[in-house]
């Protein structure tokens, strides 16, 4: 998917920090599929009565290094839910925990908290009409995602949401112009570019989703130093802030 050779990911090799995304979803029988065709966030959880739902954010912690060949345990908490507003405007955010933790251990390597923004029905995607505005910082890269990457990152994650794999759901149903490129897909790739553009190696990163990008448009990820903190962007193809990051590597 990233199109990097795979045979330089070998059995007992590092984990590259970013890559434990497989290791989150829910597994569950497709009968038991969300009508978006999502397969839950892998706790139980109430009936809020708020159908739709987005990746808000979220934060990761790398405690210790994940190992190519680990037997690794999942622990998944149900956080909180905050609630918000009534009919049209209800809304809801829930945090899920998730420790990953390898087979022997008693502490987790990597940590994660996501934040989940579960909607009305009704909400519909409301575009704007917007001018182009360049994107300036300390270093700047650029990547088009396309149908076959979203695919892929759907498949290696297990994330049947039709937003990102059925262009007439996505424009008939939810309002979208195009297929949304997945929140995670976006955290991986601004992960990808502070490894492999800065060299660095992420201990923790709190990620921010504002806005949606989509397929076949142009994403530029931008970052600026600020002593131990990066703090990072991606922007769509108009220029408009899509995503941050604040990021500490060691």
């Amino acid at each position: 998917m990233l199109d990097i050779d795979p045979s330089t990911v070998a059995h007992g090799s590092i984990l590259p920090r970013g890559w434990h995304f497989p290791l989150m979803p829910a597994i569950i029988r497709r009968s038991d599929l969300r009508t978006d065709g999502f397969p839950g966030l892998g706790v139980v959880m109430p009936d809020l009565g708020l159908p739709r739902l987005m990746l808000g954010g979220r934060t990761v912690s790398y405690h210790q290094d994940l190992i190519v060949g680990d037997i690794v345990e999942r622990r998944s908490t149900l956080l909180d839910i905050v609630r918000k507003g009534d009919g049209e405007r209800a809304l809801a955010v829930v945090t899920v925990g998730h420790d990953l933790i390898r087979a022997g251990e008693t502490s987790p390597a990597v940590s994660e908290e996501q934040r989940y923004v579960m909607l009305a029905g009704t909400r519909r995607f409301q575009s704007v009409e917007r001018l182009a505005t360049p994107v300036l910082a300390e270093h700047v890269d650029t990547l088009v995602p396309d149908a076959t990457m979203l695919f892929q990152y759907s498949a290696l994650a297990f994330n049947s949401h039709k937003i990102h794999l059925d262009r007439a759901y996505a424009r008939e149903v939810e309002g979208f112009p195009d297929l949304v490129v997945n929140g995670g897909l976006t955290t991986l790739l601004l992960t990808e570019f502070a490894r492999l553009k800065l060299g660095l190696s992420l201990k923790s990163l709190t990620m921010t989703n504002k806005v949606p990008l989509f397929c076949d448009r142009v994403m530029t990820f931008a970052a600026s130093r600020s002593g131990d903190v990066w703090e990072m962007r991606a922007h769509d193809d108009l220029g408009q802030v899509a995503a941050t990051a604040e990021v500490i590597a060691s």
